[in-house]
């Protein structure tokens, strides 16, 4: 098993470089941060928006879990690793095809709660994600079982059970809080 050295700075080509482990990162300040390690009920959310998603982007844009993204926070580089990542064909081409960080930022990611992490930090995180042109950040709430749909870094909506998650940014994808987690076979 491959570990990182997460107490030596280094620079985004280091942190990029890092063989792949057991243990994901996540490039924050200079440092590999590492990411909690995933229960079930992430997983298998993980899964069904995974597929849900799929479905919906088949022709549209590429969905993907835990893929790094070059990004800027704070002027600094950034690499952070949703649980989630929508990129339409029109950010990143059809024919990209390569084995790296995503170059751009996508029009959506998704974070999903574990133990031990609380909303606050999340959206603190969505604001960084805005700030570097991100265009959509959902956070999954497994324990409330909602999903607050960030549209900017002031503007959020909370749904639940069966409130349509609709946006204009994903003509056509339509979720209810219930069908996703139903899917991951948690109600």
């Amino acid at each position: 098993m491959v570990k990182a050295n997460i107490t030596k700075k280094l620079t985004l080509e280091e942190f990029l470089a890092l063989p792949e482990g057991d243990v994901n990162y996540e490039f924050v300040d200079g440092y590999a941060v590492p990411k909690v390690s995933p229960k079930y009920f992430h997983s298998a959310l993980q899964t069904a928006l995974l597929f849900l998603i799929r479905t919906y982007c088949k022709g549209k844009g590429r969905t993907v879990a835990e893929w790094a993204i070059m990004l800027k926070r704070q002027g600094k580089n950034w690499a952070p690793l949703p649980d989630v990542t929508y990129i339409s064909y029109q950010r990143l081409p059809k024919s990209w095809n390569k084995n790296e960080a995503c170059p751009v930022p996508p029009e959506l990611v998704i974070e999903i709660i574990s133990p031990d992490q609380t909303m606050k930090e999340f959206a603190e995180k969505a604001k960084d994600y805005f700030a570097a042109g991100v265009s959509r950040v959902w956070i999954v709430d497994p324990e409330w079982m909602n999903i607050r749909v960030f549209l900017s870094a002031d503007s959020s909506q909370v749904y639940r059970d069966n409130m349509p998650i609709v946006d204009e940014l994903l003509p056509g994808l339509e979720l209810t809080v219930r069908q996703i987690f139903e899917e991951a076979e948690l109600i």
